[in-house]
């Protein structure tokens, strides 16, 4: 069963459909128009939400500095994967739904009438979806395919220059115009420092040429901590823009000064390159509510992935528990114009 688009934009109420619905719209290889659907979406089935974004753009992590089109595809509030089917992979990516796997409620004003459907393509089952998860290669090593590794095969390649890709994320709601104009505005002026030498804004880039400092804190979920500033971050870096290894990315910079609960550790991740499991032994901290909202980045300006950073213990410090109530009301929200300015100084998630 296939159903019709849906056109939804951001913030409209759906209802994921059932189980049997969704099977029926999966091909052999579980995949919709190219996007798998995962057994960890499973447990969403029959509830209801609301759309955060629509995905009409997204970056490709397994190919890098490129985006992607994507076509009649959402992400739902707060849905992301835990890894339960992919060998407890930690990355807690936000999932992708095709709108076919959704429906609006019924008592929605355009829920209308049961869009017309084909016959199901492939009667696949839960413990077939399961199957095409994982694969053991010759090497004995298993290789696991998800939503991340498959992206590639989703979407269209969109080159920076097509200029409707920005202004649909106006049209379905995605930002609004302040955030519009405030993101252009650090775009275009990024564009003429490229050309004429100039430094990019924010400048995030370190100096160190060999090994990069390790500051331990051993933090654990639920503490608070203080976001260090730009400049303090940048000591820590390398001239490839890394601490050990992990990449601090740009769209972090809005984030430094302020203050979050950590919300987990992050230990093991797919490659989404290669569909292995990486394992951290070093520290990897994941903050409640910090995202990466596409902003700030090159090449995938206004991506919806909302990706969590990953933050190095070095970047962070503890702060006393007394201001730690007025986190649960509202925490620190991340400006798209950070307040520090560039400072002169001597795309990856790793």
């Amino acid at each position: 069963m296939i159903a019709q688009p849906l056109g939804l934009v951001a913030g409209e109420a759906v209802e994921v459909r059932s189980e049997a619905e969704i099977l029926c719209t999966l091909d052999a290889a579980g995949k919709l128009e190219g996007l798998p659907f995962m057994p960890e979406m499973l447990q969403f089935c029959g509830t209801r939400t609301q759309v955060y974004r629509r995905a009409n753009k997204t970056c490709d992590t397994v190919n890098k500095n490129m985006a992607r089109r994507m076509e009649n595809t959402v992400h739902l509030e707060s849905l992301r994967c835990d890894g339960s089917g992919h060998g407890q992979c930690e990355a807690g990516c936000l999932l992708y739904w095709k709108e076919a796997w959704l429906k609006r409620p019924a008592a929605s004003p355009r829920a209308g009438t049961t869009p017309h459907t084909s016959a199901p393509l492939v009667q696949l089952t839960r413990a077939g979806l399961t199957a095409l998860c994982s694969n053991i290669e010759a090497d004995g090593e298993t290789r696991y395919r998800c939503q991340a590794t498959e992206l590639p095969g989703a979407g269209a390649r969109l080159e920076w220059w097509e200029p409707g890709q920005y202004f649909r994320e106006l049209t379905t709601r995605n930002i609004g115009l302040g955030t519009f104009l405030k993101a252009m505005a650090i775009s275009w002026f990024n564009a003429i420092q490229r050309w004429r030498g100039g430094l990019p804004y924010p400048y995030v880039e370190g100096f160190i040429e060999g090994k990069t400092p390790d500051v331990r804190l051993d933090l654990e979920p639920g503490e608070f901590v203080r976001v260090r500033s730009i400049d303090e971050i940048r000591s820590t870096l390398s001239v490839h823009q890394r601490n050990r290894g992990l990449w601090f990315d740009v769209e972090m910079v809005p984030y430094c000064g302020g203050e979050y609960r950590v919300q987990r550790r992050v230990n093991r991740i797919i490659d989404e390159r290669t569909g292995r499991i990486m394992t951290w032994p070093g520290d990897c901290i994941v903050l409640d509510g910090v995202v990466c909202n596409g902003c700030l980045s090159r090449n995938r300006l206004f991506c919806t992935r909302a990706i969590t950073p990953y933050w190095r213990e070095i970047w962070l410090e503890r702060v006393v528990s007394a201001g730690a109530s007025t986190y649960l009301g509202a925490h620190t929200k991340a400006k798209v114009l950070p307040n520090a300015k560039p400072s002169a100084g001597p795309d990856d998630r790793t």
